[in-house]
């Protein structure tokens, strides 16, 4: 599967919003804004230094009415930026990132696809570091947001929010994003991504999330055949 810009900064946005943070009922506004969902974030974000979670990535393509989903399971630590994504279905698949440095191997063509972000880092980073210990006025920096309301999903009721790129680059890959957090919990339950311009969406949709459990640095080592393939795809 072709792996474009587009979608490779569609998995790093994964992270965005990974911060599970409990309250006890008490302590919650009665009246939910965006203001007020955006600081109940940034609270749960002070202490995050680890997640690992059950992961779907659901596509939906527009123009074909095409839906494919894969699914498996990521790491993430946030002191060294190391991330890991196992794939499962329906075909195999390993992402890892380590800083500047990412690269996606398929076993079933034994290849390795070797991406350095390098210019785009900076825009990686300005979603990843969102979730991560930022405050509410740097998001609001960079995103109109607003609070679209309470849905049930998976059994749970979650705070809805509506998030559009103020950065006239990222609004032309990405119009708008919508995320679900649990209102029990506060971490997210899911993600959806609306592509410019074409009708397409992607979802990142979560469960059996964890924080701060301990991961073995061996998770996030080059674990594939010392054979494979290796290509540095441009942009």
């Amino acid at each position: 599967m072709e792996f474009t810009l587009t979608r490779l900064t569609g998995f790093l946005l994964s992270l965005v919003f990974a911060t599970p943070f409990c309250l006890s009922p008490a302590s919650r506004p009665q009246k939910w804004t965006a203001d007020s969902v955006l600081n109940m974030m940034d609270a749960g974000a002070r202490d995050f230094r680890t997640l690992t979670a059950s992961i779907e990535n659901i596509k939906y393509t527009a123009v074909v009415k095409d839906t494919s989903t894969e699914s498996g399971q990521m790491w993430f630590r946030k002191k060294d930026e190391k991330m890991r994504i196992d794939f499962s279905k329906p075909d195999p698949r390993t992402i890892l990132r380590s800083g500047d440095s990412l690269s996606i191997y398929t076993p079933k063509i034994n290849r390795v696809e070797e991406y350095n972000l390098g210019k785009n880092r900076s825009l990686v980073d300005q979603y990843v570091l969102l979730g991560f210990g930022s405050r509410s006025d740097s998001v609001k920096k960079s995103y109109t947001v607003a609070f679209v309301g309470e849905e049930e999903l998976d059994g749970k009721k979650t705070l809805l929010l509506e998030l559009v790129p103020k950065s006239d680059d990222i609004r032309a890959q990405i119009s708008k994003i919508h995320m679900w957090i649990d209102e029990s919990a506060w971490l997210p339950l899911q993600q959806k991504f609306f592509e410019s311009g074409s009708g397409d969406y992607f979802i990142f949709h979560y469960s059996d999330i964890k924080k701060n459990l301990k991961i073995d640095d061996s998770k996030f080592k080059a674990d594939w055949p010392k054979n494979a393939t290796k290509i540095k795809p441009r942009g």
